[in-house]
C-alpha cells in the first residue's frame, strides 16, 4: 500500500495546509492548499491500482534463490571440526 499512503499523506498535508490557511488567512497559500488535496484525492484511485499490480506480480514470481543458498550452506558445515570436550580430554 506504499503508493495509496503517499496520496493519503498527500490528501491530509493540504488539508492541514488549508487549515494553517484559513486560520491566518493567508489567500495564495489557499490555493496550493487546495491543489495538494484535489491531487491527493485523485492520486488515491491511482494509487490503489498500482499497489493491487505490484501485488500481482509479486506472487506470480516464484523465488529461486534460497535453494542455492541452502546448497552451498550444507557443505560448509560438513567440513567443520568438532570441537573436543573437557571429559574427553582428561581421558
Amino acid at each position: 500500500m506504499r503508493f495509496t499512503r503517499t496520496a493519503l499523506l498527500a490528501f491530509g498535508f493540504g488539508l492541514l495546509l488549508g487549515l494553517a490557511a484559513v486560520a491566518t488567512e493567508f489567500k495564495s497559500l489557499e490555493r496550493v492548499a487546495s491543489g495538494l488535496m484535489a491531487l491527493g484525492i485523485a492520486g488515491i484511485p491511482v494509487g490503489m491500482v498500482a499497489d493491487w499490480r505490484r501485488a500481482t506480480r509479486a506472487a506470480e514470481k516464484p523465488r529461486q534463490r534460497g535453494s542455492k543458498i541452502a546448497a552451498r550452506r550444507g557443505s560448509h558445515t560438513a567440513r567443520r571440526r568438532r570441537k573436543s570436550t573437557f571429559t574427553e580430554a582428561i581421558a
